[in-house]
């Protein structure tokens, strides 16, 4: 310790710049981070911290000078951590000011939601109902502030299905934990300062933008501010099917643009090169503040910065020190950075740049795609096979055409708005062409959500393949690239070809979707849809697209083989048509006079071109491979009411299922005379309420287990008490949506188990 503690004292200002140093110590802090936001497994800490141990000793074996600053960086960011960390308590009551800043909220009809900070700094979600006066003073575009609260806390929702967005997750990121919905309040004055006269240049692009035509708004939201704010989000979803979605996202690319144009002008103009420095970083800091932080271009405009420093300076850095520097500034900056997505697609692009650096640039394109389909699959479940050829074409189109047709509107269009008519006739040819390739779904593989340690795999036998080819070794190389497509083979055949079936209850709040799929050969079948029971007139993202469709995707699933439609109601198929729009569905049931009711005849209409419709009654049989699905209700044609819906059981693992969607007490009454039914799970009637369960029935089908889907916090008080009570006298234990959020059985020919996503706790 002592020999140590003698070489630290030796100028270690220049062995900062020894090669590897930031780098290594970059990723001591980042294994950091993810011991402390995203390691909840003793397994994923016991990795983290054995990583840790060995980047110590390697950086005060390999930079034993700077043995005292590797300890005070990491003492720093260790305190850095437990700030960050500090979970105190939002303390707040009718007197508390809450500041708004005009740019962060959204006001639609009469709602308003966004972002405020209280009197404290505390960032906290808002939401609630506004009179058209309050409307009035909060579009102002200036920061106002809201006392006199009467409100309700609410608890930020984690994810409660595989694949589903994670709001709690997402806002996490951002330091925000807990939301409130308003009930009534004050709008009081503020004083003006320099951040408020900011936040107004961000509301006024927002709005000025907004008078474009739509695509010019999307591109113009996504270029400049790093949102969308048009509710089409149809052009966003292309983008991303052919894999060519980072084009949209504001990082190193655009910096590099804005940088050399503006470098450009202010030589030309005889500006100094400091001059110039100056120059470009005041136009990245307002890059920052207009993206809110947008971490793709935060970290472009860091690397910038610090190398022009570097060049002003006369001092050189590796580029993978250059890297490492700009992440340890951007973890102090914000510690949990890594827990956005977009954030380790950054970066990790951008290391795969370096490392394939010596690379053509066709080998470096394969190879940077190769890098990167490891984390789609984690993040996004899917990736397309032809992302290179479709890069090939869209990166000349979106650097020559879409970013300056975009500026030159955004400079332009105020004065004359036909600028953006003939705009929107230069792009509207090309974005039509997109979307008719993301339609027919060329080159897309559903390949299905892989864990994170088979991710890491695949990117350490990745990272592996490239150094081989660096130091050509092609033995290894051909092995390298026949391990890691092996083990694409293997991870793609355990979700498309499982060895376990599943009866899955989907959490659709308020509604019923359960989705039942068998063992190889795989195939699957869906009980209703679900759907938003939507009081409000505003207009709301169907749920089939951010919890359905994403656990499909999740599952490498992109067909249904049959959808089984138990009566009209918007909670079990408000949102059949979207489903039907975007995955294919092989056959629809339905209990027969369905198609006799107009309103679900319009949910349908123009869907079905290629679904062959069924139409079923009790007694009925649905034979298909590995499960027969039994009819036992309705026993005549009706309307798609409660009292219609259909209700069908079958076997798989050796164990009965019974549904019975809305079917009130006198239906199961029915079922029990007509039907000698013992079942060993039943989904309980019309989401628990008191109008079904009949305990007569229950004591009949006599189920070992019963499962409630149903909202939380629902209008309706699903379940009911009396429910509740019934069941309890029967001995008969129940489970619910509203407790474990997604419910699974997974089974095979030997039995099954179940998984639940959530625990009460949550």
């Amino acid at each position: 310790m002592k020999k140590l503690l003698q070489l630290s004292k030796i100028n270690w200002k220049f062995k900062i710049f020894d090669a590897g140093y930031f780098f290594l110590l970059s990723l001591l802090l980042i294994t950091a981070t993810f011991i402390v936001f995203q390691a909840h497994t003793s397994l994923k800490k016991l990795l983290g911290l054995s990583f840790i141990i060995y980047l110590l000793i390697l950086l005060l074996k390999k930079y034993q000078d700077l043995f005292i600053l590797t300890i005070l960086v990491s003492l720093i960011f260790t305190a850095r951590l437990c700030i960050s960390q500090k979970n105190e308590q939002l303390v707040i009551n009718e007197n508390t000011v809450i500041n708004i800043y005009p740019d962060q909220i959204k006001i639609k009809d009469d709602w308003f939601s966004g972002i405020g900070r209280t009197d404290n700094n505390k960032i906290i979600l808002l939401s609630g109902k506004v009179s058209q006066e309050q409307k009035r003073v909060l579009t102002l575009g200036k920061r106002v502030a809201i006392s006199n609260l009467t409100y309700e806390v609410e608890k930020i929702m984690p994810a409660t299905n595989i694949g589903e967005f994670d709001s709690q997750k997402y806002y996490a990121a951002k330091q925000i934990k807990e939301k409130i919905k308003l009930k009534s309040f004050k709008i009081i004055s503020t004083k003006k300062d320099v951040l408020s006269a900011t936040h107004k240049v961000r509301f006024d692009l927002q709005q000025y933008f907004q008078k474009m035509p739509t695509i010019l708004n999307f591109f113009a939201g996504e270029l400049v501010l790093a949102e969308n704010n048009t509710e089409d989000v149809v052009l966003k979803q292309n983008y991303r099917d052919l894999g060519i979605v980072h084009l949209l996202s504001i990082s190193g690319l655009h910096v590099g643009l804005y940088t050399f144009f503006l470098s450009m002008w202010l030589y030309f103009l005889k500006f100094t090169r400091i001059e110039v420095f100056v120059a470009c970083s005041f136009l990245l800091i307002t890059g920052i503040f207009l993206s809110n932080g947008q971490p793709g271009f935060v970290r472009a405009s860091i690397t910038y910065l610090l190398s022009e420093i570097f060049l002003l300076s006369s001092k050189k850095i590796s580029s993978y020190d250059l890297l490492g520097l700009t992440c340890i500034i951007h973890l102090f900056l914000i510690p949990n950075l890594f827990m956005n997505e977009g954030a380790i697609l950054s970066y990790f692009l951008v290391f795969g740049l370096k490392i394939t650096n010596g690379f053509s640039k066709f080998k470096q394109t394969i190879l940077l795609n190769l890098l990167l389909i490891p984390l789609l699959l984690c993040f996004f479940f899917q990736v397309n096979i032809f992302t290179i050829i479709f890069n090939f074409f869209a990166i000349p189109y979106f650097n020559f055409l879409v970013i300056p047709v975009t500026f030159i509107n955004i400079f332009f269009y105020w004065l004359d708005p036909r600028i953006g008519t003939i705009s929107v006739n230069l792009l509207t040819g090309t974005e039509r062409m997109i979307d008719l390739l993301s339609s027919s779904k060329v080159g897309l593989i559903y390949f299905g959500k892989i864990n994170w340690s088979q991710c890491l795999l695949l990117l350490i036998l990745t990272i592996s393949l490239i150094a081989f080819m660096q130091k050509k070794k092609i033995k290894f190389q051909k092995i390298n690239l026949c391990l890691i497509g092996i083990t694409y083979l293997v991870f793609f055949c355990l979700i498309h070809f499982p060895l376990f079936g599943q009866v899955t209850f989907i959490d659709v709040g308020q509604g019923d979707s359960i989705l039942i799929t068998t063992p190889y050969p795989r195939k699957t079948y869906l009980i209703d849809t679900g759907g938003k029971l939507n009081f409000s007139k505003r207009k709301v993202t169907p749920q089939v697209n951010r919890i359905t469709i994403p656990f499909l995707r999740s599952q490498g699933i992109d067909h249904i083989d049959g959808l089984f439609v138990s009566h009209q109601d918007a909670d079990h198929v408000g949102d059949i048509r979207p489903l039907l729009e975007q995955v294919n569905v092989k056959k629809l049931y339905m209990a027969q006079g369905l198609l006799n009711n107009p309103s679900f005849v319009k949910r349908i209409a123009g869907e079905v071109k290629n679904t062959q419709i069924i139409q079923l009654l009790a007694s009925m049989k649905v034979k298909e491979p590995q499960v027969d699905f039994d009819v036992v209700y309705p026993f005549k044609p009706g309307e798609g009411k409660n009292e219609d819906s259909l209700s069908i059981t079958f076997r798989v693992g050796n164990k009965r299922w019974l549904f019975t969607g809305d079917l009130g007490q006198e239906g199961e009454l029915e079922i029990a005379q007509n039907f000698n039914l013992k079942v060993d799970y039943f989904k309980l009637g019309h989401h628990g309420s008191k109008t079904s369960s009949n305990a007569e029935f229950l004591s009949k089908i006599n189920p070992e287990l019963v499962f409630i889907s149903a909202g939380r916090n629902n209008r309706f008080g699903h379940p009911h008490q009396e429910t509740l009570d019934t069941l309890k006298r029967e001995h008969i234990p129940w489970v619910s949506t509203q407790d474990y959020g997604m419910i699974s059985w997974y089974y095979n020919k030997h039995g099954g188990h179940f998984k639940h996503f959530l625990t009460r706790s949550n």
